[in-house]
């Protein structure tokens, strides 16, 4: 086995970028070994060991960062949040006590950056890039095959196939339909809920002996868990239960599958987060914007924002809304990247950004609407979604306005309440328009005024209908019959009701500037 570098100060820079972290004074070479990440805490005392990073919380001022290297003894580094106060005095405090100044940006929590930082150090000390992963899945798998001598699965939480072993033909169909899927079929594994073989599972420390019908081989199953979390299981094909042996070497073997599935899910959490945090710089625009492109490998120019969202849920928790999330926003990546080799997507929030480069030719909104279509095409039958698309952005400075575009775009879907749809944002600029507007209404407490408002009151006391009956006739483009028939009326009837709301609220219909008073009132308050 060789054994691979530890962590320094230098690699962790190289590979957060200066978008994250970035050094405000230096003692000179960073090739300081990293062993942790430690927060400060003002009210404790300062026992920080060889090599830790300290995140220094609340500390803003020279003379704190000048206290903070005195008592920070031999850490590897200090991290304040930008802007960072330097001064001579830091610059020499930092060359007296050879520890390094660091600048977080202000947009990163100190949560989600001290995260970053366990995860990189727990990513086998930061494996060089093309290195095959340690104790591959399906190498276990294998292993605990000739163990059983059984063939075997390793599964997530949602009995999805993560890796198989060999000698799968010497089991059943259904195991054979399970392996070729990368799935158990729907109808196994609603068999095994209603017979709650995953409760008793999940329950159990040790391994189980599940008895399936005559047709299918039993199964010996375990729960892969780190702590109190369920991370998967392992399944073999048996067809009696296992030796004592066995059931130990099952065990075991569950122990060393968790750590992998941990390491694996360090490795692609810091990744996704390393993604995300380069692809909003980006969407951001600002001084770090190339950069964070040329980390992401993405074009700088000619660029169409693409802001994808679920539309719905059928899962409560939010464990499972957030695994729905990432498939879809790495389901969107893989699209986009086919498209083009310069194209990024990373989920920030609740919503799956693109950054998709356009050749010139005139119609590049129409064309990235195209891509989205066909993107929802393919993944309609599993993710409800709908797609907000910006207007090109000539570089990345105008990438912003692309993502603002965009982000728009997708809240007019929102607010028609649909499912499955595209929307370019020169298509739906005026209903954005409108949606600011109503933003604006309501962020300083505005009501409706003139004749909406003395409608809308008379309405409300006497129970009549008169807005819903404006609202048809400005509808039909004051066509009686047309809305007349919109409010299940006779002509009469509505010609009579329009005397009446004319009447109450002082509107004149034959005025076009009223009628657009009323109509945006309308739109805007939303009644």
């Amino acid at each position: 086995m060789i054994d691979r570098p530890r962590a320094s100060l230098r690699r962790i820079l190289e590979d957060l970028g200066s978008t994250v972290l970035d050094v405000a004074a230096s003692p000179g070479e960073l090739d300081v070994e990293v062993t942790g990440v430690h927060i400060y805490d003002p009210l404790d005392e300062l026992l920080l060991p060889e090599g830790g990073i300290l995140l220094a919380v609340g500390v803003d001022r020279a003379e704190q960062i000048c206290a903070l290297l005195d008592a920070a003894g031999p850490a590897a580094g200090v991290v304040v949040k930008q802007p960072v106060d330097v001064d001579e005095l830091v610059r020499a405090k930092v060359l007296e006590t050879g520890v390094a100044v660091l600048g977080l940006t202000r947009a990163a929590s100190w949560a989600q950056v001290a995260a970053l930082l366990r995860s990189l150090l727990a990513e086998g000390d930061l494996a060089e890039p093309g290195e095959a992963p340690a104790d591959d899945l399906f190498a276990l798998a294998n292993a605990v095959c000739a163990l059983l001598d059984a063939p075997v699965t390793i599964e997530d939480r949602s009995s999805r196939v993560l890796a198989y072993s060999g000698r799968q033909d010497e089991a059943d169909p259904g195991r054979v339909e399970t392996v070729l899927g990368r799935q158990v079929p729907e109808r196994y594994r609603r068999m095994l809920e209603e017979r709650g073989f995953f409760r008793k599972l999940y329950q159990s420390r040790e391994p189980i002996y599940i008895e399936l019908s005559e047709e299918s081989i039993n199964r010996a199953a375990v729960a892969v868990r780190s702590g109190d979390e369920i991370l998967g299981s392992i399944w073999a094909a048996v067809r009696e239960p296992l030796s004592d042996q066995r059931q130990r070497a099952l065990a075991d073997a569950a122990k060393i599958v968790a750590l992998q599935l941990l390491r694996q899910r360090a490795g692609a959490d810091t990744r996704r987060r390393l993604r995300a945090d380069l692809l909003s710089t980006v969407l951001a625009g600002g001084k770090d914007a190339a950069e964070a492109a040329g980390r992401l490998g993405v074009a700088s120019e000619r660029l169409c924002v693409l802001a994808a969202q679920l539309s719905g849920g059928s899962h409560t928790d939010a464990a499972h809304r957030e695994s729905d999330r990432q498939r879809f926003c790495d389901a969107l990546a893989l699209h986009v990247g086919a498209i083009h080799p310069k194209a990024a997507a990373a989920l920030v929030g609740s919503v799956a950004y693109a950054v998709l480069p356009l050749h010139a030719g005139g119609d590049e909104e129409a064309r990235a609407v195209r891509v989205a279509e066909s993107f929802l095409v393919r993944v309609g039958p599993r993710h409800a979604a709908n797609i907000g698309v910006g207007r090109l952005a000539g570089n990345l400075t105008e990438v912003a306005r692309s993502r603002a575009d965009a982000d728009r775009a997708l809240r007019v879907l929102r607010a028609r309440e649909v499912s499955g749809a595209v929307a370019g944002y020169t298509g739906v600029h005026f209903e954005a328009l409108l949606l600011q507007l109503s933003d604006l209404a309501k962020a300083e407490e505005q009501a409706p005024t003139g004749p909406y408002e003395r409608l809308m009151a008379h309405d409300a006391e006497h129970g009549s209908e008169l807005v819903a009956t404006l609202r048809a006739y400005l509808d039909a483009f004051g066509d009686v019959n047309a809305a007349s028939a919109r409010v299940h009326v006779h002509a009469n009837t509505f010609r009579y009701r329009l005397k009446r709301l004319a009447e109450i609220s002082g509107l004149d219909l034959a005025d076009p500037d009223a009628r657009l008073t009323v109509m945006l009132q309308m739109r805007i308050f939303g009644r």
